[in-house]
């Protein structure tokens, strides 16, 4: 709740409105304004139409007052809050944007008053904020206490907080709850930028699918298209589009042209497929192929299987992934240039249209390969994630999902390249056996953008423009559907992002990281193989309090650059997540070992997972999901 508005749930003296102003683009009519008349034969007509200009600006100016006076601000439903098992969910901050901007119901846990009059709406997520640092009062633990009702914020004089600006500019902090299941957190970015379709669409979606059954039994109706290939980062032939920049030792599948398909016989016209696995080994330019694997679709026959050496030396084999051993590769001489050689007669053979190849993330592979390649099927993105996109499901998962077997169940051993792509072949064929919609989840989901562009209001379809800020590429991940991306490496380059592309959109999401990797919540995922911090490091005083100066900045910077009428609205997605992240790797290193095959008297007491661990893992997941929602308009 913005700090200087009225509000049912403040206890404070609500502050008056001032006065309403006419924005300085509006032309308002000088009040002598006359109309000079065009003959004076009848006077009293005269006087009847020679004021209707100044009537006209008048009303005119009326209007544009009343719309200034219809100030749109955000108000908490208390009575509707206590009513919720849970705090405020993602998804419900969501479909508040969405009420806003697009065409979604209102919510009913906040009011929101002349929503048609915000311009814009910039959505932040900022985790590291918590209750301590605004002296919020701990969560009530009385049964007659409802733990999920907005906190009154202290005022920067009585809190001394270090992010002044959240407590002068908003009055309350709503307690959110992030996604997850008794064990897990699950992704606060993916639970806001998806949404359920509207009927309309649902319907649509269901005619599609109807309309594909009769194709279901042709694998190239899988294959990813040129947009799919660019979002997940293929290493796309220069012949598609001139989007990826080949190194040296880079090669790529020759295009077959119309011309040369048109000569060949009818039994030649169907392309084959292999599916396709590499293992990979670490040297001191990053991974390297050391092994790769093909097997022809049809016939299951392993058409090509060979040890890769390296370039450099190898200083990591990861052998609990790669399966590969010192001894194992001393015997290796054949090179990636002529792995290339040998591979491209398979790939573009000669009598015949270009081969299809199938694999697990095969972009790694290519990758791995130095290969372009114009025509793949992934089975990461023909299955679904169980949480939807843009989270990618695990190959061993799918097996034994969709497939009823394990795979990579040598634990220290690591995969066998032959075994992932004999896994792939299956999950394509059951794709083809039991329709398109076979292995999805959230099927009636899409990106809250592909929502704002089909919104019929604020200027009908395709009229709200939206923008991604945030580290990494989010144009491959949440924001693939945007109108606009803006890669960054620093906070500094997200607010710079944000100063140059807010004028020009309705809608923009930004994500601050500062705080929370000063208080060390960035730190790598711990690995099965590894053993995780019992208790997490106390942040470094000073580092902390410095990076929460240079936030408060950021934002006093954002906020005097927004244009009236912007609705600003924080959330913090959750607490502190190591000590879950610890206990859950924990878990996940006890599991690995007993279902490789050791018995719990092989393995040290001190790495048993019991009963109390699982019961401290509950309770740190639930701490873990607790965030806190600021609302407010400029």
């Amino acid at each position: 709740m913005k700090r200087s508005q009225d509000s049912v749930s403040s206890p404070r003296k609500p502050s008056k409105h001032k006065k309403a102003k006419i924005a300085p683009n509006q032309v308002v009519p000088h009040a002598s304004t006359t109309v000079t008349r065009g003959d004076d034969h009848d006077a009293g007509g005269e006087a009847e139409w020679t004021r209707v200009e100044k009537r006209k600006a008048k009303k005119n100016k009326k209007g544009e007052a009343k719309h200034d006076a219809l100030m749109p601000r955000f108000m908490y439903v208390n009575g509707e809050i206590v009513k919720r098992k849970d705090a405020v969910h993602i998804n419900d901050v969501r479909d508040l944007v969405l009420h806003i901007v697009a065409d979604a119901p209102p919510p009913n846990w906040v009011k929101v008053e002349h929503a048609r009059s915000i311009e814009k709406v910039v959505t932040l997520l900022i985790p590291g904020i918590l209750p301590s640092t605004l002296a919020l009062p701990p969560l009530p633990t009385s049964a007659t206490a409802n733990p999920n009702i907005p906190l009154s914020i202290p005022l920067p004089a009585e809190s001394h907080t270090p992010i002044p600006f959240i407590a002068s500019t908003y009055s309350h902090a709503c307690p959110t709850r992030a996604p997850g299941d008794q064990t897990r957190m699950y992704s606060v970015l993916s639970e806001f930028f998806q949404c359920q379709v509207t009927p309309q669409e649902k319907a649509k979606r269901q005619a599609q699918r109807a309309s594909q059954r009769a194709f279901d039994s042709t694998p190239a109706l899988y294959m990813l298209t040129l947009k799919e290939m660019i979002e997940n980062e293929y290493p796309i032939p220069s012949y598609m589009a001139d989007v990826f920049e080949k190194g040296p030792g880079w090669i790529e599948t020759p295009q077959v042209s119309e011309e040369s398909l048109l000569l060949l016989p009818a039994d030649k016209l169907d392309s084959k497929i292999y599916a396709i696995d590499c293992e990979m080994c670490l040297t001191e330019d990053g991974k390297e192929l050391t092994r790769v694997c093909m097997i022809e679709y049809e016939s299951g026959i392993v058409v090509y299987d060979k040890l890769v050496k390296p370039p450099k030396p190898v200083t990591d084999y990861m052998t609990k992934w790669s399966g590969i051993t010192e001894s194992l590769l001393a015997s290796a001489t054949t090179t990636v240039a002529e792995v290339q050689a040998q591979l491209m007669p398979i790939l573009a053979p000669k009598d015949g249209p270009t081969s299809i190849l199938v694999g697990h993330s095969l972009e790694s592979d290519l990758r791995a390969l130095r290969i372009c390649h114009p025509r793949c099927i992934d089975t990461a993105v023909i299955y679904h994630h169980p949480r939807g996109r843009p989270l990618k499901p695990g190959l061993a998962w799918l097996t034994k999902k969709w497939l009823n077997r394990e795979i990579q169940t040598r634990g220290d051993s690591g995969h066998d390249p032959e075994e992932d792509a004999r896994a792939c072949i299956d999950l394509l064929r059951s794709k083809l056996r039991y329709g398109p919609s076979y292995g999805e989840f959230k099927t009636d989901f899409e990106s809250i953008y592909e929502r704002m562009g089909r919104a019929s209001g604020r200027g009908g379809p395709g009229s709200v423009r939206s923008v991604v800020v945030d580290h990494g590429n989010p144009a491959v991940m949440h924001g693939s559907k945007a109108s606009s991306n803006v890669p960054c490496t620093s906070d500094e380059e997200v607010l710079e992002g944000l100063l140059q592309t807010i004028p020009a959109h309705e809608f923009a999401f930004a994500r601050f990281t500062g705080v929370a990797d000063a208080l060390g919540w960035l730190t790598p995922k711990t690995s099965a193989g590894e053993t995780p911090a019992v208790t997490p490091a106390e942040p470094s005083p000073i580092v902390l309090a410095s990076a929460q100066a240079t936030l408060n900045n950021q934002l006093v910077t954002l906020y005097a650059s927004l244009p009236a009428r912007t609705a600003l609205i924080i959330l913090t997605g959750h607490s502190d997540p190591r000590r879950m992240a610890s206990l859950n790797a924990r878990k996940s290193t006890f599991e690995s070992a007993i279902r490789s095959g050791k018995k719990a008297e092989d393995i040290d007491k001190a790495d048993w997972w019991t009963a109390s661990d699982g019961r401290e893992l509950e309770e740190e997941v639930e701490k873990a999901k607790r965030g806190l929602l600021f609302l407010g308009i400029k």
